[in-house]
C-alpha cells in the first residue's frame, strides 16, 4: 500500500468536508431535487445525532440499512460497567472507552443491548490492565462534538488525547483509519469482554506474522439489570466473532485478564459476568497492539464480524470490502446504499428542519431488522446451533422489539420493503420452530428475551400478510401462531422473569380461555388488564389473517376473542370527577382490582388506565359505544390531549394524558377519524409533529424502540397511519409536505399531493383517491397493495362536515 498522509493531519479537513456535505449542511445547501421537485439525495438531510439525548437511545455510528455491523461509541460517565445511555451513546456524555461493533437502535433497558468489542485508540503506554480501570479514568478519552461527524454509513471523531478515528461500513464489515500523534505511544485496545451488559466469556488472539487480531465474545443478557424480573435474563445467547487485519506491522502486543497485565502476550481469555457496579468491576479480558509513530501516524484496519464463526467473519470481510478499499470508498458506497433505501419515499417541499426530521426518522425506521446471517447464509439458531437459510429466503434477520414495533414500524417495513418484511417473517418463524414452537415477543440476535407483554408476533405477521407480503411460509406461520394462541404450555404458568420479562408468551392461557380475560391475581404476566388488551389486539389480527386465508371458522373464533377487551372495561370505574368507564384489571373471581385510579399503572405495563383505555384499535366503535357514544368518546379524547384550561398536553409527564414517549397510546391521535371528527386528528397530529419531534439530539420524544417512534413520524408526516394490526387500511390525515411519492417495489407507486401543505394549512378540506372524491377518512387495502393517488385540498380552518357521516367511518 503506498504511503498515505497522517490520519491526524487529514482528519480535520475530512471532518470539515463531511460536515459541509452532511445533514448539517442542509441549512445552507439547496436541496438535491429532480425535475419533479422531489428530493433525490435524501442522505443530505439525515442527522444521526437526532435522538441521542432526551432518552431517544439512538446511536450515531456507522451502519447500513438492516446491517449486522453498527460501529459506534461506547460512552462512559466513570463506570466501566455502564454507559452514558442505553445502547452506548448519550449526547451529553463526552467521554468514550471504545468504538463498539454492534448496537441496537433506540432500545430501553439501560445499558441497552450489544455494544460488543469496544476498540479504543489509546495514546500512551499500556502499563496496567484496562479492566482494572474501573472508573474509566485512564483508558478512556474525552471528545468534543466539534470534532465529531456522523453521516449515514460513516462516523468520525477526534479525541482529546490526539487520537482520531474514521469509520465506514458495509453490512457485515468495516474499515477504519486511526490516527495518532507523532512520536507518542500508539495502541489499539480490543476490550473483547466489555459488551454493554457484560459477558460470560471472551477471547482474543494476536497474529503478528499476519497483522491480525481475532476473537469473540459470548454475551446476551438484554434487560438483565431490570428490577422487575431482569435477573432471569442474565444469561448468554450469542457469540460474536471478529477478524481484524492491519496495513502495517505491530510494534508491540499484550493481553490482560481482570487485574493482570501480560505485555508481549498474544492470547487472552475471560468474561466479566452480568452484574453491575462493584459486583463486576475489574473483571474482563482483552488485548492490544501498538504501532511505531515516528515515521507514520496512520493505521488502517479492516474488520469483519459474524455470529457463526471466525471463518464466517473473515469471509464476510472478503465478500463485502475489497482489500485496497479506503474509508472514503466504503463510505461512498454506503451513502449510495442509504440514498437508495431512503429514496423509497421521495418528498417535495417543506422546510429544511422538516426534511431533516423526516429523513432522519426514515433512516432510523430502516435500520432494522438486522442481518444475523453470513454471506453464505449461515446463522445462529434459537436452539444454539448454526442453520442455513433456504427455500427462497435471502437472509436471516433479527432484533424484534415486538411490543413496540407492531404498532407502526412493521407496517412501514411492509409498505416500503416487502421483500425484507417477508424474509423477516420467515426469520421469526424459523426461530419459533427452533424454540419448540414458541414465538418470543422480544428477540435479540438469536435470543428469546421475553421482554414486555402480549403476543406481538401474531399481530406482526398478520399485518405483513394483509399488506401483501407473501415471500414466507404464511400457512405454516399462521398455524404455528394459532397454536400458540390456543394450546397452553408449561411456561404460561411460570413467574420466571416476571413481571417485565415473563417467559410465557400467552401467560396462563388455559385460564384466559376460561375467563375471557387475564386475571390480575393469576395471570403470570406484567398486568392483567394490559395482557388482555394486547391479546385481544393479537387475536383480532389473527382473525383477519384467517379470513384472508379462507379459514372462516378460525377467523370467527379469533375475531370474537378480539372483543374480549370488553371484559376489562368497567363502566363504573371513575376518575372521581364525573367521568365513568375505564379499562381496569380484575381478579380471578371476577371482582375488580381496587383501589382504582385512572392515573395508576396497576394492571398495566409502562402505562396507566387513562392511556390503556384507548388501546382498542381493532374495535373503536365498540369502545365508543361502551363509553356512551361517539360524541362522549370524542369529548374524553379531547381531555386526553388537553389540560383543563384547553391548552395542549401532548409532551408527556401527566399520568392522565397522552404520552408520546411510549407505545400503548401512540395511535390515540388517530382515533378521532373513527369518532366522526377527523379534523381533530388533523390538528392533534400536527401539534405533535411540530412540538414533540424535531431536529437536534433531543428531536425524539423518548426511546425510538427500534424505529417505532420514528415510523410514527414518517406515517403522520405523509398523512397516513395504520388503522389496526392485521389490516392494510390506512387512516387519512393532513400531509406535512406538498408532494410525496412512496415507491412500491412490485407495482404502482403511491402518490400523495397536498399543494397547500404548510404551517397555515393543517386541515383537510377535501380528498380525492385515485381521482375520485372521497368522503371517508380512511382508505381500503387497495391503496397499499395496488398503489394509487391521494390528493388533498388543505385549508386554514377545519371542515367539520368532511368524513363525519356515521356510514363512512372506519371500525
Amino acid at each position: 500500500m503506498p504511503p498515505r498522509p497522517s490520519a491526524a493531519r487529514r482528519f480535520g479537513a475530512r471532518a470539515a468536508a463531511m460536515i459541509l456535505t452532511g445533514a448539517l449542511a442542509a441549512a445552507v445547501t439547496p436541496p438535491a431535487a429532480g425535475a419533479t421537485g422531489l428530493l433525490t439525495r435524501p442522505t443530505s438531510y439525515v442527522d444521526p445525532l437526532i435522538g441521542t439525548a432526551n432518552g431517544g437511545n439512538t446511536y450515531p455510528g456507522a451502519t447500513l440499512p438492516y446491517g449486522m455491523i453498527a460501529w459506534s461509541p461506547t460512552s462512559t460517565r466513570g463506570d466501566q460497567t455502564s454507559t452514558g445511555a442505553a445502547n452506548g451513546y448519550e449526547y451529553g456524555a463526552t467521554r468514550m472507552r471504545g468504538l463498539s461493533l454492534t448496537h441496537v437502535n433506540g432500545a430501553g433497558c439501560n445499558p441497552g443491548a450489544a455494544g460488543d468489542v469496544p476498540i479504543m485508540p489509546f495514546v500512551g503506554d499500556v502499563t496496567s490492565s484496562p479492566s482494572a480501570d474501573t472508573k474509566d479514568a485512564v483508558y478512556a478519552a474525552d471528545f468534543s462534538h466539534d470534532n465529531e461527524t456522523a453521516v449515514p454509513g460513516r462516523y468520525s471523531v477526534g479525541l482529546a488525547s490526539g487520537a482520531t478515528a474514521d469509520l465506514a461500513v458495509s453490512r457485515r464489515a468495516g474499515v477504519a483509519d486511526f490516527g495518532f500523534p507523532a512520536g507518542k505511544p500508539a495502541n489499539l485496545l480490543f476490550r473483547v469482554s466489555n459488551s454493554l451488559n457484560g459477558s460470560e466469556d471472551a477471547e482474543v488472539e494476536i497474529d503478528t506474522a499476519h497483522r491480525k487480531v481475532t476473537g469473540s465474545v459470548l454475551t446476551g443478557a438484554f434487560c438483565g439489570r431490570r428490577a422487575n424480573g431482569g435477573t432471569n435474563n442474565r444469561k448468554s445467547y450469542y457469540r460474536l466473532y471478529f477478524s481484524a487485519s492491519f496495513d502495517r506491522d505491530f510494534a508491540s502486543t499484550g493481553t490482560w485478564k481482570d487485574g493482570t497485565l501480560a505485555p508481549g502476550a498474544t492470547t487472552g481469555r475471560g468474561g466479566e459476568g452480568y452484574a453491575t457496579g462493584a459486583d463486576r468491576a475489574g473483571r474482563g479480558s482483552g488485548g492490544w497492539v501498538g504501532f511505531d509513530t515516528s515515521a507514520d501516524t496512520d493505521v488502517r484496519m479492516r474488520i469483519g464480524i459474524s455470529y457463526v464463526s471466525q471463518a464466517g467473519a473473515e469471509a464476510n470481510l472478503r465478500q463485502e470490502i475489497a482489500p485496497a478499499a479506503s474509508v472514503d470508498d466504503v463510505a461512498e458506497a454506503g451513502a449510495r446504499t442509504w440514498d437508495r433505501e431512503l429514496g423509497s419515499v421521495r418528498i417535495g417541499g417543506g422546510s429544511t428542519a422538516q426534511r431533516t426530521t423526516f429523513y432522519t426518522a426514515l433512516y432510523h425506521s430502516l435500520m432494522q431488522p438486522n442481518l444475523i446471517s453470513d454471506t453464505d447464509g449461515r446463522y445462529p439458531g434459537m436452539d444454539g446451533v448454526p442453520h442455513r437459510v433456504g427455500g427462497g429466503q435471502r437472509a436471516q434477520y433479527s432484533n424484534f422489539s415486538g411490543w413496540d414495533q407492531y404498532r407502526a414500524q412493521i407496517q412501514l417495513l411492509a409498505l416500503l420493503k416487502p421483500e425484507i418484511a417477508g424474509d423477516f417473517a420467515q426469520s421469526l418463524y424459523n426461530f419459533a420452530r427452533q424454540n419448540n414452537g414458541v414465538w418470543d415477543r422480544w428477540v435479540h440476535v438469536n435470543g428469546a428475551t421475553h421482554v414486555m407483554t402480549g403476543d406481538p408476533s401474531a399481530a406482526t405477521l398478520a399485518t405483513f400478510y394483509a399488506m401483501g407480503v407473501r415471500n414466507f411460509d404464511y400457512e405454516g406461520a399462521f398455524e404455528s401462531l394459532a397454536r400458540q394462541a390456543t394450546v397452553p404450555v408449561a411456561d404460561g404458568l411460570s413467574d420466571a422473569g416476571c413481571p417485565g420479562q415473563c417467559t410465557g408468551q400467552r401467560p396462563n392461557l388455559a385460564q384466559y380461555l376460561e375467563s375471557h380475560y387475564a386475571p390480575q391475581d393469576a395471570c403470570h404476566c406484567w398486568g392483567g388488564a394490559a395482557e388482555t388488551l394486547e391479546d385481544a389486539v393479537a387475536d383480532a389480527a389473527l382473525g383477519r389473517w384467517a379470513k384472508l386465508l379462507g379459514r372462516d371458522e378460525e377467523a370467527a373464533a379469533f375475531e370474537e376473542r378480539g372483543r374480549w377487551w370488553r371484559n376489562v372495561f368497567n363502566p363504573d370505574a371513575t376518575d372521581g370527577a364525573g367521568t365513568h368507564g375505564y379499562i381496569q384489571a380484575r381478579n380471578l373471581d371476577g371482582s375488580w382490582v381496587t383501589p382504582f385510579s385512572p392515573g395508576s399503572d396497576r394492571g398495566f405495563a409502562q402505562g396507566t388506565s387513562a392511556t390503556y383505555t384507548w388501546m382498542v384499535p381493532q374495535d373503536v366503535q365498540g369502545l365508543a359505544a361502551a363509553m356512551g357514544g361517539r360524541d362522549v368518546a370524542a369529548q374524553r379524547l379531547d381531555a386526553f390531549f388537553h389540560k383543563a384550561d384547553g391548552s395542549w398536553s401532548v409532551k408527556g409527564g401527566d399520568a392522565l394524558r397522552y404520552d408520546p414517549t411510549n407505545e400503548p397510546g401512540i395511535h390515540a391521535p388517530w382515533l378521532y377519524n373513527a369518532l366522526g371528527k377527523p379534523w381533530k386528528t388533523q390538528e392533534t397530529v400536527r401539534e405533535i409533529l411540530d412540538t414533540v419531534y424535531g431536529t437536534g439530539p433531543a428531536g425524539l420524544p423518548g426511546n425510538d424502540d427500534l424505529g417505532t417512534m420514528s415510523s410514527w413520524y414518517v406515517f403522520s408526516a405523509l398523512g397516513l397511519y395504520p388503522q389496526t394490526p392485521g389490516s392494510a387500511t390506512m387512516l387519512l390525515g393532513a400531509p406535512l409536505f406538498p408532494d410525496a411519492v412512496i415507491d412500491r417495489p412490485r407495482g404502482r407507486d403511491i402518490r400523495i399531493s397536498a399543494p397547500a401543505a404548510g404551517a397555515t394549512h393543517p386541515y383537510i378540506e377535501s380528498v380525492e383517491v385515485n381521482g375520485r372524491p372521497s368522503d371517508r377518512s380512511w382508505t381500503d387495502a387497495s391503496l397499499l397493495t395496488r398503489g394509487g393517488t391521494v390528493s388533498h385540498q388543505l385549508s386554514e380552518s377545519p371542515n367539520t362536515a368532511w368524513a363525519s357521516g356515521a356510514s363512512g367511518l372506519p371500525e
